[in-house]
């Protein structure tokens, strides 16, 4: 059976993911094409043009096209989540009408779909968190587990409980409106000045910085042994579908802790309302995890994670260490993007198919060597072929230099892993700087990560968690803090990856390269695009990247271009007419980089 699944174009991340006899081969995201970060409200037309072309499938073979919403999950939900409204039903009957309106929108944007990539297949909605559920337990590899799915909002419900077993998915609690983990968090990420769906990642990168204790917000998320509630009066007052909102967060946040932030620093006690927002996720979740799914806890010790709250590493941290849960496992794209692959899955599997576990992470465009360099040729830029990249590369690193590397498919999901990532040396003192003030473009004090060799993760991490995906903040053992020290976070912990041979043999060939040089099994990886861009997909966008920062070097599918060092120890571009190359930004006045902890602790 061949199923197209399609996810997000009715709100944010839109995707396209084909299964063919129960395989996922073939994934990406709108974003990656149209260029346009999270691509808000559009169709993932180029996506699935894609999964089509990649696959060698003509759009007349695919028997189903799936998507993850369903109108019958909303007004199955509707009577709790009017219930729910008390302190404004009005806005709950408005919600009934509304789902009735984007029913019939997506109706027409999917034959509209149908219609341009040429799609004569039976329209199959799945509910939204069913799909997230699908993509986390039905390409696990488990036989049985439990699942968690949170995010802002699916049809009405916000977040799902239930268990996976050789028969399928049963849910066991749901959570709907107001009572939404994701829409909390988000409501306070935009008070922290960030963009809402899409700066939450940088709250949790804050939240080591504050002090919790200084900021409460229990009475906007409140825990219980029966899971959570959170406050609608509070958070989420005016979320939309789309990503451009207005304001979330109620007047109490500005009453009690001064306007919203502005600009990159760190200050107080915005600081401090990251740290607690954080600590009060955590424990709406742990509660929701302990109430609803002992039971199946008890009897596999597994445990699945979907959702945009999934992004959350330092979540996904807190519920693997939980009593009772021996293996986690999440997507490498646990938020709306992955929901193309779970209704696909959970359609072929209605269907008769066995869901083959996911193999690779690696599902998008790919380019050859030949197309690079007939690229490299028309635009008349120099270039060398090593006959060992990998190892030539990471040379590079270890004499502390950074180089942008591009080889094989994209990856499918938020984290570069290694297809398309800049790279650079884990413990030069300065990299991170460097990287976030003249590449990036970012705020001085977001985080790096380090991709780490999979035989030698326990000499550096705490936590055994199996994190292919980058899916996990892991403690680092204090031996390792300092010769590491620039992946790891103000709090002593890392969002690690670990690669092993198998899913990553070139990166993997590289990290080993590094590793007989330093002596350390790690780099320090991060996506390659600049503040605000999606990941780079083609060569093109790689370039883009390249002569738009100061990036040093570039490998484009074995094949290094570089800029010629400048006076000063910059770097500048010997590309005639461009403007671009050497760019150093300098970090924000009165924001340095907070310290790290100190040795010994």
């Amino acid at each position: 059976m061949i199923v197209l699944g399609i996810s997000g174009f009715f709100h944010h991340d839109p995707a396209a993911a084909l299964l063919a006899d129960g395989r996922l081969i073939a994934a990406a995201e709108e974003e990656r094409f149209c260029r346009v970060k999270h691509a808000p409200g559009r169709l993932p037309l180029e996506a699935a043009r894609f999964c089509l072309e990649a696959s060698g499938v003509s759009p007349k073979d695919v028997d189903a096209l799936a998507f993850s919403w369903d109108l019958r999950a909303g007004l199955r939900a509707w009577p709790r989540h009017l219930r729910r409204m008390g302190h404004d039903p009005l806005r709950a009957f408005k919600n009934a009408r509304d789902l009735w309106k984007r029913s019939r929108k997506i109706r027409k944007r999917l034959q509209r779909l149908a219609s341009e990539i040429g799609l004569d297949a039976r329209l199959v909605p799945v509910e939204h968190h069913l799909a997230h559920a699908a993509s986390a337990f039905l390409f696990s590899g488990f036989d049985d587990a439990s699942v968690f799915s949170a995010d802002g909002r699916g049809e009405l419900a916000c977040a799902w409980a239930g268990e996976g077993t050789p028969e399928g998915l049963e849910r066991l609690r749901e959570w709907v409106l107001p009572d939404s983990l994701g829409m909390f968090y988000t409501s306070v990420t935009q008070y922290l000045g960030l963009p809402p769906n899409d700066g939450e990642y940088r709250t949790m990168g804050m939240a080591p910085y504050g002090d919790a204790d200084k900021a409460e917000l229990g009475d906007c998320l409140r825990t219980g042994a029966d899971g959570f509630r959170v406050d609608g009066s509070a958070v989420g007052l005016s979320i939309r579908n789309g990503r451009g909102s207005r304001r979330l967060y109620a007047d109490r946040f500005p009453a009690r802790f001064g306007p919203p932030r502005i600009g990159d620093g760190l200050s107080e006690p915005h600081v401090h309302v990251a740290a607690s927002a954080q600590k009060a996720l955590e424990a709406g979740a742990v509660s929701a995890v302990k109430g609803a799914l002992a039971g199946p806890l008890a009897r596999s010790g597994r445990l699945c994670l979907a959702g945009g709250v999934a992004m959350n590493v330092v979540l996904n941290r807190r519920l693997g260490l939980l009593d009772g849960v021996d293996r986690v496992w999440v997507p490498p794209a646990p938020g709306d993007a992955g929901c193309a692959a779970g209704a696909a899955a959970w359609v072929a599997r209605d269907g008769g198919d066995a869901i083959r576990p996911l193999e690779s992470p690696f599902l998008g465009p790919a380019f050859s060597k030949d197309a690079v360099r007939t690229l490299l040729e028309s635009r008349r830029l120099p270039f060398a072929e090593p006959d060992d990249p990998e190892r030539e590369c990471a040379s590079l690193l270890a004499r502390g230099e950074v180089a942008g590397w591009f080889q094989g498919a994209m990856e499918f999901g938020p984290r570069a892993l290694g297809g398309r990532s800049i790279l650079a040396h884990p413990g030069k003192a300065g990299t991170a700087d460097r990287i976030n003030a003249s590449i990036k473009f970012r705020e001085p004090w977001r985080p790096f990560c380090p991709s780490v060799l999979a035989g030698e993760a326990s000499r550096l991490l705490v936590e055994p968690f199996d994190s292919p995906f980058m899916s996990f903040a892991f403690t680092v053992h204090k031996t390792w803090r300092d010769r590491i020290g620039e992946t790891v976070h103000v709090d002593g912990t890392s969002r690690a990856q670990v690669v092993d041979r198998e899913r990553a043999p070139g990166f993997h060939r590289l990290i080993s390269g590094f590793f007989e040089r330093t002596g350390i099994p790690a780099v320090l990886n991060t996506s390659l695009n600049r503040r605000g861009e999606p990941i780079a997909c083609t060569p093109e966008d790689a370039l883009d990247v390249f002569f738009g920062s100061g990036l040093e070097h570039l490998y484009l599918e074995g094949l290094r271009i570089s800029k010629a060092p400048a006076a000063g120890g910059g770097y500048s571009s010997w590309v005639r007419g461009n403007e671009h190359g050497g760019i150093v930004l300098a970090e924000t006045p009165g924001t340095p980089r907070p310290p790290r902890i100190p040795k010994g602790q």
